[in-house]
């Protein structure tokens, strides 16, 4: 496992240190983030953002986790395109102020519908046109159409499945997840 150096406590200007279970937090979500395929600096501004109890301004964020303040703006634009980070405007300062969607639930939804927008919709568009092409080639594409149209239906089928996910209440949603494994003993076989 690599090693990651810890973010610098800020104390200038009476700004909060942050803790070292905040470090830890912002550090490893920036270290998942990478898995996820989110830069390191765009998942630690939203765990910054998402610890903070009040908006925070671009430059502060910057200082906070000792990164260019250009980083900070390119991936606060990018939390705003994933919308889970919003501006919030503080009265008598005119700098922007951002925070995080504190809601772990609408969170979630909304970032797999960022995801399913982003790759689901166009692999399900893709391998339909495939489908298609390899009907039109005859024969010689026979194999190749049956192994793309199983995996285009199951991906559909998993569309699906997420869009009814989508539709219900947030009460209905948990008490679902909850659920786990018992589930399974509603079933038969």
């Amino acid at each position: 496992m690599t090693e990651v150096a810890e973010v610098p406590a800020v104390s200038k200007d009476s700004k909060p240190a942050l803790s070292p279970v905040a470090q830890k937090f912002i550090l490893h979500w920036g270290e998942m983030g990478t898995r996820w395929g989110v830069n390191r600096t765009v998942a630690q501004i939203h765990a910054l953002l998402y610890l903070s109890q009040r908006p925070m301004p671009a430059d502060e964020i910057a200082d906070t986790l000792a990164v260019a303040r250009s980083n900070v703006s390119t991936s606060l634009r990018e939390l705003q395109g994933w919308r889970i980070v919003r501006v919030a405007p503080i009265l008598g300062d005119r700098r922007q102020h951002f925070e995080s969607m504190k809601d772990i639930w609408e969170m979630f939804r909304v970032i797999l519908d960022e995801r399913k927008k982003r790759e689901i919709d166009p692999t399900i568009r893709v391998l339909g046109e495939c489908v298609a092409e390899a009907g039109k080639a005859g024969p010689s594409e026979a194999y190749a159409r049956e192994r793309i149209n199983e995996m285009l239906e199951f991906i559909a089928s998993m569309d699906t499945l997420f869009q009814e996910f989508q539709h219900l209440p947030p009460t209905a949603a948990r008490g679902l997840i909850k659920l786990r494994g018992r589930v399974k003993k509603l079933l038969p076989g």
